[in-house]
């Protein structure tokens, strides 16, 4: 703000370093997990590490961060996903995007837990609640899942894996493995 309370637009020097803040702790928390030190993620990113403060004040503030930049992603892929409307796959990859987005920033969400701020996945897949509609209509229609399968199936079936695949720290294998029986669910007898 200014002397005369007016809100100040951003500068775009600071709009990018905050950018490659949230982009270098991503990578950073992924590789060292979430306790690594704030100062790594400043060195990476080319700024001092007084620019990470000023933009994000406490660790759990920078964490946060993630997670929404994280979700900002999340529905940038599911709005790509909708807008290809030939695109009968969209559901499972929607689904395989989730599961991934979970492993890769699981050290975040378990450091934001110990914080006493807990990701749940199923709240971020009900946000998604209508683009998961058009995604398994378009998939009912070209029949490559159940005519019976809800999208509240989905939601819960899909947080359910994620979550317990984050606390549990599955490998990919296994990550995988459970997306093959959740997709052979989702499909049904007739559609395998």
């Amino acid at each position: 703000m200014d002397r005369d309370g007016a809100v100040r637009p951003v500068r775009a020097d600071a709009r990018r370093n905050r950018a490659r803040i949230l982009e270098v702790a991503e990578a950073v928390f992924a590789e060292q997990g979430a306790s690594a030190p704030t100062e790594v993620v400043a060195e990476r990113a080319g700024v001092a590490i007084g620019t990470v403060f000023r933009h994000f004040p406490t660790k759990p503030e920078l964490l946060q961060a993630v997670v929404m930049n994280v979700w900002d992603r999340l529905v940038s892929d599911v709005d790509e996903l909708v807008n290809a409307t030939d695109d009968v796959g969209a559901l499972f990859r929607f689904c395989t995007r989730v599961m991934a987005l979970g492993a890769q920033n699981r050290a975040v969400f378990e450091r934001l837990a110990e914080t006493g701020s807990r990701v749940h996945v199923g709240d971020a897949l009900t946000r998604l609640q209508p683009a998961v509609d058009l995604l398994l209509e378009r998939a009912r229609t070209a029949g490559t899942v159940r005519d019976d399968l809800r999208t509240a199936e989905v939601i819960a079936l899909l947080a359910a894996l994620c979550q317990e695949a984050i606390t549990g720290r599955w490998s990919e294998r296994f990550r995988h493995r459970a997306l093959t029986v959740l997709f052979d669910g989702m499909r049904g007898p007739s559609s395998t």
